[in-house]
């Protein structure tokens, strides 16, 4: 990453059908295909370039253009979409065309490399998938299950009680198929199982955490534990200023990992030994249930963070 110091970095809008490039840092700006034929004139902007790229997170349209520059050797980096929003608003920037979020994108990078992300290993691609689809499952059959009883109430369940069944199995059986099909992406790898039975040991973390842990959060295991807060999300953040000390709140971080480790804290703050006495000494002192759930959770990452990179499985000493 020497060519950072140069400033030699390419920021990318990507869209569903378009790639709009804007280089630093001369500002050459062009617009190409989001197609094969358009990643791999990115891939050749760079190498000319020496420069490394840079894209925003935009929902999986950014996966073909950044495997590509991965198998080109080409440095590509995902930066997250709510700090380069950041970025634009400190710098006074209220345009929004295809063109300034790709000058944005390059400027952010420039001004913070670290902030980027790494192409994850192929194997970790297909568990966020199905992580993802799963979680997309999940949240229809709650939305399902929260209709059927709003017709209950309104007397009308029967109408469509047969409809409402035969979605639910449907939904029921896809959801078991995709955990089925997760299960058998994680003992494939060494690794990736090692890593699965290390957070499972953990009293509160399931299998539905243990895969997100893993897929949502690569890094886990090579980070230090206030760095795997702030990516899920649980870090504090401090409203401070002057004699004015304001409420400390969460933000920001990946959002789906942070909703499922809220579910581990709610199991772990009654299973967990040593969890249940740190949410008993929390609520003691008159914190927020909320507070307490999320300081448990908060809890639980660094914990498994701690044992992701130690190796090593949970033992009642802990507790």
């Amino acid at each position: 990453m020497d060519n950072l110091s140069h400033g030699r970095v390419i920021g990318i809008d990507v869209s569903r059908d378009w790639l709009d490039v804007h280089c630093l840092p001369d500002g050459h700006c062009c617009r190409v295909p989001n197609t094969p034929a358009g990643h791999a004139a990115v891939a050749d902007l760079a190498r000319d370039r020496d420069a490394v790229v840079c894209f925003e997170s935009t929902g999986g349209q950014e996966w073909h253009l950044w495997a590509l520059l991965e198998t080109e050797g080409v440095a590509a980096r995902q930066v997250p979409p709510a700090q380069v929003k950041a970025f634009a608003q400190s710098r006074g920037t209220r345009a929004k065309t295809d063109r300034i979020d790709a000058e944005l994108i390059a400027r952010f990078f420039a001004f913070r490399p670290e902030a980027g992300r790494s192409l994850p290993a192929e194997k970790l691609r297909l568990l966020r998938a199905l992580t993802s689809k799963r979680a997309q499952l999940v949240e229809m059959r709650k939305r399902l299950l929260a209709q059927i009883r709003a017709h209950q109430n309104l007397g009308t369940a029967a109408m469509f009680e047969d409809v409402d069944t035969e979605l639910k199995q449907r939904i029921d059986s896809l959801v078991k198929e995709l955990e089925d099909r997760i299960t058998r992406a994680i003992a494939s790898d060494d690794r990736l199982s090692e890593t699965a039975g290390v957070l499972r040991s953990i009293p509160g973390i399931g299998p539905v955490a243990s895969t997100m842990l893993i897929a949502e959060m690569p890094e886990i295991g090579t980070i230090t534990g206030e760095q795997a807060a702030a990516l899920t999300g649980l870090a504090p953040v401090a409203h401070d200023s002057g004699t004015l000390r304001g409420k400390r709140a969460i933000a920001g971080g990946r959002h789906a990992l942070r909703h499922v480790m809220f579910q581990a804290a709610l199991v772990a703050a009654h299973h967990n030994a040593s969890m249940k006495t740190f949410a008993d000494r929390l609520r003691k002192a008159g914190k927020p249930h909320k507070v307490i759930i999320t300081a448990v959770a908060r809890k639980l990452v660094t914990i498994a963070n701690a044992l992701c990179k130690s190796r090593q499985k949970w033992t009642a000493a802990m507790a």
